[in-house]
């Protein structure tokens, strides 16, 4: 059977040395406002050393999506071309990927590797109960190992999580409620930054022609975030600081590289298209909502007055009448 030890082993790691570098420039290890900063900031900087390692994959993602935009005409003249024909169409856009080097599963590679980074960390703060024997697996120290396990966030434990039973608060030391409020406020935060990270990406790229790509975008949307209302209650508060951390990260990471890596003229065409059709509404530039600056309309063209007909039974005009008379020679 294949054996995840290796990333626990890897994540304990990280956790540590994080810990011990916030422990050694003075972050307090005891709890100040009911919070251990140092455990809190050892997961954080989890976050900010996973990504780090991964950004040459986002930036891979980021051309790859590039790519397939690039191919979008393409794939509807494919579309229109093998309509009914299901199987024909999928084997003729599975060559022009290949031919074109285009992965349409490159979007989701980044995410895809980190998960094992998230199933490694809620291993190890699942397993931060004081009455466990094995203290020391995954390379901790006993004290390590009950310094975490009392580790806090406003008194709420970071192993503590909003399903926990009344054996396991006792057991940490925690107050069912307090659990339920922070552990209940943190998913929600975890659902609505899911949400935007995935928002702000479809703002930037627009919506894919490919019913495949599009059906992926629909569920980094709404469904996932939608399942966070469900599977978060196991999650301990630990996993989801990890999750609101690595989501602020992401948001910022994309801002960045939207702005240096713009989307090609392609991906834009269609809400171009829209705002030509009305013109009452103009369009929305940048802004994590879609509520950046408004773009710059063209000027009207300037018409030329309307010269009122002369009225029926009025006496023409002369034009010549008021010039100066000629000079005669």
């Amino acid at each position: 059977m294949f054996s995840l030890d290796w990333i626990y082993y890897a994540i304990s790691w990280i956790l540590l040395t994080w810990h011990s570098a916030w422990d050694a420039i003075g972050v307090p290890v005891d709890a100040v406002i009911g919070t251990n900063f140092a455990w809190i900031l050892a997961i954080v900087f989890l976050v900010v050393t996973v990504r780090v390692i991964l950004f040459p994959v986002f930036v891979k993602q980021i051309k790859s999506q590039r790519a397939m935009q690039a191919l979008q005409p393409q794939v509807k003249a494919l579309q229109e071309k093998h309509k009914g024909d299901r199987e024909t169409l999928q084997k003729e856009m599975m060559e022009l990927y290949r031919k074109e080097k285009a992965n349409p599963l490159m979007g989701c590679l980044p995410m895809f590797l980190q998960i094992p980074v998230f199933l490694g960390l809620f291993h190890v703060l699942r397993r931060l109960d004081p009455a466990k024997q094995a203290k020391t697996l995954y390379g901790w120290s006993v004290e390590q190992f009950d310094s975490a396990s009392n580790a806090k966030l406003f008194t709420a434990p970071i192993a503590g999580k909003f399903g926990s039973t009344a054996d396991e608060l006792a057991r940490l030391g925690a107050n069912g409620t307090t659990v339920k409020i922070i552990a209940g406020i943190l998913v929600l935060v975890m659902m609505g930054t899911t949400y935007l990270t995935s928002r702000q990406m479809i703002l930037k790229t627009g919506w894919a022609e490919d019913p495949q790509q599009r059906m992926i975008q629909r569920l980094m949307l709404y469904g996932i975030p939608l399942s966070l209302l469900v599977s978060g209650a196991i999650f301990p508060i630990g996993v989801i600081i990890y999750w609101v951390t690595n989501n602020l990260f992401t948001l910022g990471q994309q801002q960045w590289v939207l702005r240096k890596y713009p989307p090609p003229p392609t991906a834009t065409s269609k809400s171009t298209t829209t705002a030509a059709r009305n013109p009452v509404q103009p369009v929305r530039t940048g802004g994590l909502f879609g509520r950046g600056k408004t773009a710059p309309q063209p000027p009207a063209k300037a018409t030329a007055p309307k010269v009122a007909g002369p009225k029926p039974g009025a006496k023409p005009t002369n034009p010549k009448k008021g010039r100066p008379a000629k000079r005669q020679g």
